[in-house]
């Protein structure tokens, strides 16, 4: 791992500067690295995806631990710069690439990528990454949602997206980041990072993050892409009465024509408000409008 003045000498000798545009503020507390690895439990067998590596400097730790690092990084000159840092490391590829097509797609040569490696291991498949803060939230979404699912997330971002992650019924940052990742796994902060331990400093907090997705929460939701639209639907209208958001219902939904039947087999009070229900009673929700489009 990279202390500040390791980075700064890599980017100087390659004519470069932290680009603000990117987001590039790098981590420079070589205990929190070390603490954000730690936390990830990395198994020898694991595959780790590691999004925005920068200079390689956390990529070197993780490296030391995962059986295979797949390390994202948009910038060509810093990609460079890290590959050639960790050329003798057989257990790293890099990709120079944007994460995302689009909000709603993870780059098809890194699912592809994550899917190759995935075909020779059985360990689990994890984001550990100093996140720019920019892609932080429809990442980490794609990743619970999409068809690349991961079994763990520990990420370093910023206060505010981690307190959107693990709010709870009542808070107002609760919506469809925390709700997904209540409804999927177990989320907690693991420590609030003040703008000192990146260079540069950000303007803002950050925060160290663990997601631990669990069988037995997302086994129990039907259809995710129902689930994803009941929670827009409910969510997009958070403080009126539950049953005065079905008039705005659209898309599949608008099939279902028996929202006070499943209030009802939900326990749900109609008169109360989205922004009150627990994550639970949105999968209910789901599961049943599920089941009333199935028999359609």
């Amino acid at each position: 791992m990279q202390t500040k003045q390791q980075i700064q000498q890599l980017l100087a000798s390659a004519g470069a500067e932290p680009n603000k545009r990117l987001g590039q503020n790098f981590l420079i507390d070589l205990n929190l690295m070390r603490l954000l690895i730690d936390s990830a439990n990395i198994g020898n067998n694991d595959i780790v995806l590691e999004v925005g590596c920068g200079t390689g400097s956390l990529t070197q730790g993780l490296a030391e631990r995962a059986g295979k690092v797949i390390a994202i990084e948009l910038d060509e000159t810093l990609a460079k710069i890290a590959a050639r840092e960790l050329a003798n490391a057989g257990n790293v590829e890099f990709i120079n690439t944007d994460i995302l097509e689009n909000k709603n797609t993870i780059n098809r040569t890194v699912t592809n990528a994550i899917e190759l490696v995935r075909k020779g291991r059985s360990g689990r498949f994890l984001l550990v990454s100093n996140l720019p803060y920019s892609i932080a939230s429809p990442l980490m979404m794609n990743l619970i949602t999409g068809s690349t699912v991961a079994d763990a997330m520990h990420v370093t971002i910023q206060k505010e997206v981690a307190e959107r992650m693990t709010a709870g019924p009542g808070d107002q940052h609760y919506g469809t980041l925390s709700i997904h990742m209540s409804a999927t796994g177990d989320v907690k902060t693991e420590r609030v990072l003040k703008p000192t331990v990146f260079w540069p400093q950000p303007q803002v907090y950050s925060a160290m993050v663990s997601f631990v997705r669990k069988d037995e929460k997302r086994n129990r939701i039907q259809n995710m892409e129902i689930l994803g639209e009941v929670i827009n639907l409910f969510m997009q209208h958070r403080r009126k009465m539950v049953k005065a958001c079905t008039r705005f219902v659209t898309g599949r939904l608008a099939e279902i024509n028996n929202w006070p039947e499943i209030f009802q087999r939900c326990n749900i009070d109609p008169h109360n408000r989205p922004e009150q229900l627990q994550p639970e009673n949105f999968v209910s929700i789901s599961n049943l409008c599920n089941e009333c489009l199935k028999s359609k």
